[in-house]
């Protein structure tokens, strides 16, 4: 056995020191140092005898062949778009997010649902607890093997025994090796225990799916150097007080990190939303001033979004700015436009902002919505509802072009919409829209198509 020692290590990026120091010098975060006892063997492979491997040797750039990724299908359509067609074998995929959020169940129902054999390892749950479960989900899966072990080297046994196509660990942060003498969760056995399934994955091209904690601060728990090892990295966010949840890949070496998959909770589980604008759409039996649809692109998809504005007169003097879903920045510098560039007196004025279905939107092509929703809040008069908007605002006043007009004029008329007002710059491919596409340049020409 080697010599118990007691190290340091940084929580945020991991990074380990001799002795206690009160600034990480890698990141320089404050505070994050913490001691840890290690305890290291020799015997590091996740197989007794691992094969002697081939030294890989270097080659010229147009020798290498590229080779098409194997892809295994998820059948979970909304999963397999975050993905960019599904699970790579030999990929490690993090899945993070709030506890409650509904990670095990969009896992344990992936599991249900893929036509191979899958090993459902959990540290958190009990067989009994997952097989109730499992009861509610509608896809049933007799290839899915449930085992409840938190230690890598009783996981690596089941493993080869059963030799399964696909490995879900729930959840990373239960999970403990022998080879490192710490609590499971530390900083140590993460990297650790992530290490060795990593060579598993590689040396054996099964993909592993890992589920892991969050921090208060909504980063996944543990060092940075964890997201930094896996090849993907997705975010499952969403209010526990509403039923629905988007997907997100903040990381993809396989694929788009701007994709969004978008799930209603359900009590059989997690339903595949075909239609986000559904969802993003608020119903209405009549028109409310303030509120303005913005035709948005989420990677390769359009989505049709309700932006909702308020304007009220200050009470205490000084106007308050609100903004939820969307950039407060980029509100304030839209109302200082509207202030100096088109002669609207809002210094004195509240405006909150909102974006309905509780989704974030970085997209600039919404920008012409939220104008016309605070003027349609300030004036209190409402917008058609069979209007929507595409366009930037610039710091001049002036309407500018958005990419990908075509895509988002076709999901416009798709829904039945039936103007679109977009840039007079924007360059469209066709002209026989069954909708009415209007070219504006300023907000004065916007305003008096409004209003």
């Amino acid at each position: 056995m080697a010599k118990t020692k007691t190290s340091f290590f940084c929580q945020n990026c991991g990074t380990q020191y001799a002795k206690w120091v009160g600034k990480c010098t890698a990141c320089n975060e404050w505070n994050t140092i913490v001691e840890e006892v290690i305890q290291k063997e020799e015997k590091r492979s996740w197989k007794q005898t691992a094969p002697t491997k081939r030294v890989s040797k270097a080659l010229k750039i147009h020798d290498i062949a590229i080779n098409e990724e194997d892809r295994i299908d998820t059948k979970n359509n909304e999963l397999n778009r975050v993905l960019g067609g599904g699970l790579v074998k030999g990929s490690m995929t993090l899945l993070g997010g709030e506890p409650g959020i509904g990670k095990s169940t969009l896992l344990l129902q992936v599991a249900l649902s893929i036509l191979k054999k899958v090993l459902y390892v959990s540290g958190e749950e009990s067989q009994s607890q997952i097989k109730m479960r499992a009861e509610r989900l509608t896809n049933k899966n007799s290839d899915c093997l449930i085992l409840t072990e938190t230690k890598t080297q009783h996981i690596f046994k089941t493993i080869e025994e059963v030799i399964p196509d696909v490995v879900v660990i729930d959840s990373i942060q239960t999970l403990h090796t022998d080879y490192i003498e710490a609590s499971p969760g530390s900083i140590s056995q993460i990297r650790e225990t992530t290490a060795e399934l990593i060579k598993f994955a590689k040396e054996t091209s099964t993909p592993v799916v890992l589920i892991g904690h969050i921090t208060k601060e909504g980063a996944i728990a543990g060092p940075k150097i964890l997201e930094h090892m896996v090849d993907v990295v997705l975010q499952f966010e969403g209010d526990r007080n509403h039923t629905y949840r988007i997907l997100r890949a903040q990381k993809n070496r396989f694929g788009s990190t701007a994709e969004l998959g978008i799930y209603e909770m359900q009590s059989v589980g997690l339903r595949e939303v075909e239609n986000p604008s559904e969802i993003l759409i608020s119903e209405k039996d009549e028109s409310l001033s303030g509120t303005a649809i913005a035709a948005t692109l989420e990677g390769m998809r359009p989505l049709m979004i309700e932006v909702q504005a308020l304007v009220s007169t200050a009470v205490y003097g000084t106007p308050q700015r609100s903004a939820t879903g969307y950039n407060i920045k980029r509100l304030n510098m839209i109302l200082a436009v509207l202030e100096k560039r088109a002669g609207f007196r809002l210094g004195a004025k509240d405006v909150f902002l909102n974006i309905a279905g509780g989704i974030s939107v970085d997209d600039p092509a919404i920008d012409l919505a939220v104008v016309a929703s605070i003027l349609s809040s300030n004036e209190d008069d409402a917008i058609a509802q069979d209007t929507c908007f595409a366009a930037e605002v610039g710091l001049a006043g002036e309407i500018r072009p958005v990419n990908r007009i075509d895509q988002r004029i076709l999901e416009a008329e798709k829904l039945g919409f039936s103007k679109i007002i977009v840039s007079k710059f924007n360059k469209i491919a066709k002209s026989n829209y069954k909708i009415k596409v209007i070219l504006v340049s300023k907000i004065e020409e916007v305003y008096q198509q409004l209003f």
